[in-house]
């Protein structure tokens, strides 16, 4: 059978376009952008054109707001243990909602050895997160709250524009990950009154190896990786011309695709879904319809996500049983845990995230495989 594939969350082909348009700097442009002959001034130029792409992409208020970093994981880094630290005089709590990605959880536990208190917010059987709980654990000691715009595991798009009011009305800043959200509907930052955001190259169709971070203007925040003085003093080191030149590229992209590739792309999903919960014990996960238009996830009892995973690819359909930075460990996944789900129930997970390689034709086949499989691994399970 042809390839399927259907894990874009995890990573995602570089859009030929892309492609097209960056490869040329990686044969002739090896310019260091800091230098200031010719060809250094002529990289400088690309990484600007890219950083203003990025900033349409968000509706950031000028190219000066986007710091670009090596990927989503270093966006959140910065974003969060950037601002805690910088601002450690006002406050040292965070908070987080109990569904973020591990490269937002991590940083923030890892503030409690500097002396900072840090505190989850549950979400709800969908995964939304609980307003009211926000507004309790909120104070004027609160230098950084992280909400994701929509979760890469269960789909859900989070009320950001509600959640932000709350905290500039009580607290510091705001951070929202944006990575499986941006390219798929639209962000504001400045309407969602957004104060950091971090963004993804390669969840855009773009090449990995970058990623970027909005910063609002005002918001203090402390270099983690000092050096030359890079990207504002903010992240030092010589810039990926060719990856954040491709980035700016799936960028403008995206704006232009956004709309059409979406309704494609909800059609298939719809339709999955549709067929897929025909099958016996199969739960959707997230929410039905304040879902991300190229996520479908499900549960199914008594198999495991990993069998699911490695038999799906024998029919030659790449599937996800949830973060593919969380997969080294043999743990259930904690957004699958905080939306109430058992350890055995969340064992059974599986995740499909379309993208532009797939049609409404290979629905038949995904189908038939997924019921195929688990029908299979039911067999074989002791459960």
């Amino acid at each position: 059978m042809k390839k399927i594939y259907l894990d874009h969350a995890s990573a995602t082909s570089v859009d030929p376009s892309v492609l097209a348009f960056a490869e040329g700097f990686l044969k002739d442009g090896y310019g260091n952008p800091s230098s200031l002959h010719s060809v250094g001034l002529k990289a400088k130029r690309v990484i600007e054109e890219a950083r203003e792409k990025v900033a349409k992409l968000i509706n950031a208020e000028g190219t000066e707001n986007i710091v670009f970093t090596s990927g989503a994981t270093e966006s959140n880094n910065l974003a969060i243990r950037g601002v805690a630290l910088r601002n450690v005089k006002k406050g040292k709590k965070c908070i987080a909602s109990a569904i973020e990605h591990i490269s937002v959880l991590n940083p923030m536990k890892s503030l409690q050895k500097d002396g900072f208190e840090f505190t989850l917010v549950p979400v709800d059987s969908y995964g939304i997160v609980d307003v009211k709980k926000i507004k309790d654990v909120l104070s004027e000691d609160t230098t950084v709250t992280s909400v994701m715009y929509a979760n890469n595991e269960i789909g859900t798009i989070e009320p950001i524009r509600e959640i932000s009011k709350m905290i500039h009305h009580k607290a510091l800043y705001l951070h929202v990950d944006a990575t499986a959200a941006a390219g798929h509907i639209p962000v504001d930052v400045q309407k969602d009154a957004i104060d950091l955001l971090t963004l993804s190259s390669n969840d855009l169709h773009g090449p990995q190896g970058a990623g970027a971070l909005y910063i609002k203007k005002g918001v203090k925040v402390q270099s983690l990786l000092p050096g030359g003085g890079q990207e504002r003093g903010l992240r030092s080191g010589t810039e990926n011309l060719f990856a954040i030149a491709g980035m700016g590229e799936a960028a403008r992209i995206a704006m232009i695709d956004m709309k059409d590739k979406s309704e494609k792309l909800k059609k298939i999903r719809d339709r999955l879904i549709k067929e897929i919960l025909k099958i016996d014990e199969c739960f959707l996960t997230g929410h039905s319809t304040k879902r991300l238009p190229h996520h479908a996830s499900f549960r199914f009892s008594r198999i495991e996500g990993e069998s699911i995973v490695l038999n799906m690819d024998m029919y030659n359909i790449q599937v996800s049983t949830g973060s593919a930075c969380s997969s080294k460990t043999l743990e259930p996944s904690h957004v699958l845990l905080a939306i109430g789900l058992k350890h055995e129930e969340a064992h059974g997970s599986m995740l499909l995230t379309l993208g532009t390689s797939n049609t409404i034709k290979q629905i038949p086949a995904i189908v038939k495989a997924v019921k195929e499989t688990v029908g299979r691994l039911r067999k074989l399970s002791p459960l």
